[in-house]
């Protein structure tokens, strides 16, 4: 019995001699708290990024354009980056129908937005195209550099200037009766995924780059 009690408490004590070596690197196993961890930071960077980008989205742009009815009308609106090309249009057409009389019995839906010779489609938001960096035929689509501050309502807001060649509003009707003159002739629908060429601004010159 002795001898059995003896053996017994030799193992436990050497139960108790297992331990971790701390020279050996063991992060590369499982590690549950870690992964855990690892996880909580991830989802932490997740949700500051996607506000960071609903706070873009609500800065104020000043877009200048032209309503084209076979000459040109410059105007202006503000609106929001996180807006589409569809609500600026229905802010351009109430704008326009205080003015136009046409304005007032067609839907935004019935209106184009042109910029650098592109159509661009109405679901599509400023951010988008300002994120991407999107490009035209002829440079880029968009350029912000000036900022003012603006009163609107009570509050005094910070607004981004477009400062890049004015789009042009225009009727779809309108285009589709003259699609065959320019300059409709060289209006097409943008699409993203179209490489539009590779230019460069020097000056107030927009040339393209020599590969």
């Amino acid at each position: 019995d002795l001898c059995q009690g003896e053996g017994t408490a030799s193992t436990t004590d050497g139960a108790k001699e297992i331990k971790k070596d701390p020279r050996v690197d063991t992060s590369f196993l499982p590690d549950k708290d870690r992964e855990i961890s690892i996880q909580q930071q991830r989802e932490q960077l997740r949700r500051e990024w996607h506000a960071k980008q609903s706070q873009v989205k609500n800065e104020m742009l000043e877009i200048t354009y032209s309503y084209w009815d076979g000459s040109g009308h410059r105007r202006t609106s503000v609106c929001r980056k996180g807006d589409t090309i569809g609500n600026f249009l229905e802010l351009v057409r109430k704008d326009l129908a205080k003015e136009f009389r046409e304005m007032t019995n067609v839907s935004s839906d019935a209106l184009l937005y042109v910029k650098e010779d592109l159509i661009i489609p109405q679901d599509i938001t400023f951010y988008d195209l300002i994120v991407t960096r999107a490009r035209g035929k002829s440079g880029p689509l968009f350029h912000f550099d000036v900022r003012d501050d603006v009163r609107m309502g009570a509050l005094d807001v910070r607004v981004e200037k477009d400062e890049s060649h004015p789009g042009k509003v225009v009727e779809r009707r309108w285009y589709d009766r003259n699609k065959h003159i320019f300059p409709a002739s060289r209006w097409e629908v943008f699409d993203p995924a179209k490489d539009y060429g590779t230019y460069t601004i020097h000056g107030g010159e927009v040339t393209k780059k020599k590969k």
